[in-house]
């Protein structure tokens, strides 16, 4: 069986040491308006960006580059310098979605791997074949694709490697190929700057021939017509391993927080590794991922026929709230930052990195305990790094506080 390759998202630098901290084989991350993700484009600058993918690689970990928008003839030259910069970096793959920018990299005889992103639509294997004669590695395959028919461009394709998205937020359109967000706002989703409209509540009126207009409804829930449900095929990992045709799982996100860069990366490694040993538990899973902010969940279309799906559709809301509540996160394992409530004596269950060790220990801050295979902390004294003393603090309040005892980096407090 092939061993799925774990590719998460960074949206800045501290979700990137996340994503790596928690079990991702590779992260993707971009900057400046030639990634699809404009709003994160600020977290990174070159330096920063350098500094990254040399931290990536130390912990012998691969970094893809997002060049996957798509461009108005008047920045090719710009796109040229900038791909020249990010190639002396030495990531380890461009992700494009442009046949143009695919040539424009062959033309300047760059020697490094192209993935060619989602957006690209890759359906058919006569696709996947072009691609691979522009220089394409790998492809990341549309997301309305099958398992089935992925398997048959493996078939035709055996070299070109194909990668999935197995979590993360959907676009109702197809492909993402939408224009709403342009027309209602001048925002183009396919150059970064999608101001999801599909998520908005939205009211439906019908116009008679004399100008009255009378509102529309189905039901209580009519209101949310566009909006998906977030993608989670945690529960489907060891069936889509053993189709033997997907070389690499990826998780949506760059957006999202530090939290849900954590919890989904950790949650999809346990489930590959389980998978590989035969130890895989979906109940297990498939409760850690609840524990996230979603607009619900749906299994997509790569393990159904897009045909049999009726369930992609969040037509009441646009986000619902997770199990569980990100209470605290810790950088460093020696001071955290509060990100929700933390009160004195209440228990804080700890999530860390996979394999971390967690000492059992009591002393005039607190305490920390196990219980039923999981790890808590209880605050006695709440005192920050210059010795400021809070009975209760708040998500807002910037001051460090000193954790009992040293926990992982990158451990997070939660309820």
């Amino acid at each position: 069986m092939l061993k799925p390759e774990l590719v998460a998202p960074a949206g800045n630098y501290t979700k990137l040491k996340i994503a790596l901290a928690y079990g991702a084989d590779a992260v993707y991350a971009g900057l400046n308006n030639f990634s699809l993700r404009a709003a994160t484009a600020k977290e990174f600058d070159y330096e920063s960006f350098k500094e990254a993918v040399n931290y990536t690689h130390s912990l012998g970990k691969k970094i893809f580059v997002t060049l996957n928008a798509f461009y108005f003839s008047s920045q090719i030259e710009n796109l040229k310098k900038h791909i020249k910069k990010l190639y002396d970096m030495k990531p380890d793959a461009f992700i494009i979605a442009s046949l143009g920018v695919a040539n424009l990299i062959k033309e300047m005889k760059l020697d490094i791997a192209l993935h060619i992103s989602t957006q690209a639509n890759v359906l058919n294997y006569l696709d996947a074949q072009a691609y691979e004669k522009l220089g394409a590695k790998r492809v990341v395959i549309a997301r309305e694709l099958s398992l089935k028919e992925a398997k048959i461009i493996k078939e035709h394709c055996k070299n070109l490697e194909l990668e999935a998205f197995v979590h993360g937020s959907m676009c109702f359109a197809y492909s993402g190929r939408c224009l709403i967000s342009s027309v209602q706002s001048g925002r183009m989703s396919n150059r970064g700057s999608c101001a999801n409209d599909c998520r908005f509540s939205y009211e439906l009126y019908a116009k008679g021939e004399n100008g009255t207009l009378f509102r529309l409804e189905q039901d209580e829930k009519g209101t949310h017509i566009f909006n998906s449900k977030d993608l989670n095929l945690c529960t489907y990992v060891e069936q889509i391993i053993k189709e033997n045709c997907i070389n690499a799982f990826k998780i949506e996100g760059r957006t999202k927080s530090e939290y849900y860069v954590a919890l989904a990366t950790r949650t999809y490694r346990m489930a590959i590794d389980d998978a590989l040993s035969g130890n895989f538990n979906p109940k297990h899973y498939e409760s850690e991922i609840q524990t996230l902010a979603n607009r619900g969940f749906t299994d997509g279309y790569l393990v159904n026929r897009a045909l049999d799906r009726q369930d992609t559709q969040n037509l009441s809301s646009s986000i619902e709230q997770g199990s569980k509540q990100v209470c605290a996160f810790s950088e460093d394992g020696n001071f955290f930052k509060c990100k929700g409530k933390i009160a004195l004596n209440e228990s804080y269950e700890i999530l860390c990195p996979l394999n971390s060790h967690i000492y059992e220990k009591e002393n005039e801050l607190g305490k920390i305990y196990k219980k039923d295979s999981k790890y808590f902390v209880e605050f006695k004294k709440l005192l920050s790094k210059t010795n400021k003393e809070f009975k209760e603090i708040h998500s807002g309040n910037e001051n460090e506080i000193t954790l009992p005892v040293s926990l992982p980096k990158f451990s997070f407090l939660r309820r």
